[in-house]
């Protein structure tokens, strides 16, 4: 037995869309009904170095498959300018459940933003009107990217408006979807009256208003992974059907934290957990529905289902580098 390195492209390559996405879905539902094991994720702070590390560990259970992995994450923002090296890294660690074999250490930073992607298709899924063509983004880092490529898979996406301050990305963004979409760069306004909108911004003053929303938008709330952090005015908050994925991270560091910690919103503002949805327990979008707002902070859960998929799809294609990390003698 040997363990499968997988590096970024790897993991890019074989992280596909749509089984990645019903990975996630299962994931919750599993959530939801108690079969998983997802210890709070716990935090080595590092101030002599403005950084820290994060450890993520979970073990899903589904009908048809079960996973186990940790993920290791770093925050260091002043790598890109004093070491030439991101200010978020990953390494994702997935093992046999039975073994506890490792079957693969690989690349957690593509593997993050293809899990995010796919969380923000499932409660676009769920929350969104059934006949969205248009999907408006701000912020137009490397999440816009995945953001539009897992929503577009569960929604018939033709318009596609990107708002952020620096024209150069939102150039590259355009050059990147032209050919497949009708995408073009607009205001947050813009961007917001789409049938979908997702926020990607790392901002601690709210930048969308109830005024910068359609009638019936669905939002992703991608951004806030972090105390203080804030996108969504509190006022679309109070007034939305509001969705968050788990309670304790997002009550800490999802995009209700600052008006949570305020006692601006509370637990009667609070709809449902996407699992229960997931899970059948609540409803998802109803005709009677106005804006929706799904509030992510990522979890191990999607992690694991994430990777389940990169593996397999990397050993059905022979892709990665196999070593013996474990001497069986």
């Amino acid at each position: 037995m040997e363990t499968l390195l997988l590096n970024g492209e790897d993991v890019e390559a074989n992280a596909d869309t749509g089984a990645m996405i019903a990975a996630v879905e299962a994931a919750f539902a599993a959530y939801e009904r108690g079969d998983v094991q997802m210890p709070a994720k716990s935090y080595v702070d590092l101030p002599q170095y403005n950084g820290d590390f994060r450890s993520m560990p979970a073990y899903v259970e589904t009908d048809e498959w079960d996973a186990a992995a940790v993920k290791w994450v770093n925050v260091h923002p002043d790598n890109p300018a004093d070491h030439d090296l991101p200010t978020v890294m990953g390494t994702l660690i997935y093992s046999d459940p039975e073994t506890a074999f490792p079957r693969s250490v690989m690349d957690g930073t593509a593997l993050t933003m293809k899990r995010t992607g796919a969380a923000a298709a499932v409660a676009t899924d769920h929350l969104a009107v059934d006949d969205a063509t248009s999907l408006g983004i701000v912020g137009a880092g490397v999440q816009s990217y995945t953001q539009l490529n897992a929503i577009a898979e569960v929604r018939p996406i033709e318009e596609v408006v990107v708002a952020d301050q620096n024209d150069e990305r939102v150039a590259d963004f355009v050059d990147a979807f032209e050919d497949r979409f009708d995408v073009r760069g607009g205001s947050i306004s813009e961007a917001g009256h789409c049938d979908v909108l997702s926020t990607v911004t790392p901002v601690r003053e709210p930048i969308v208003g109830a005024d910068d929303l359609g009638e019936r938008t669905h939002v992703n709330a991608i951004g806030a992974d972090a105390a203080g952090k804030h996108e969504i005015a509190d006022e679309v908050l109070l007034d939305a059907k509001l969705v968050i994925d788990d309670y304790e991270q997002c009550t800490h560091s999802g995009e209700i934290n600052v008006p949570w910690s305020e006692g601006a919103l509370d637990e009667d503002d609070l709809y449902a957990e996407l699992g229960e949805i997931v899970a059948g327990g609540k409803e998802g979008r109803t005709s009677e529905d106005a804006v929706t707002v799904f509030d992510s902070t990522g979890l191990a859960i999607q992690d694991v289902a994430a990777a389940r998929v990169v593996y397999e799809n990397a050993r059905e294609n022979g892709d990665g580098y196999e070593f013996e990390m474990i001497d069986l003698g």
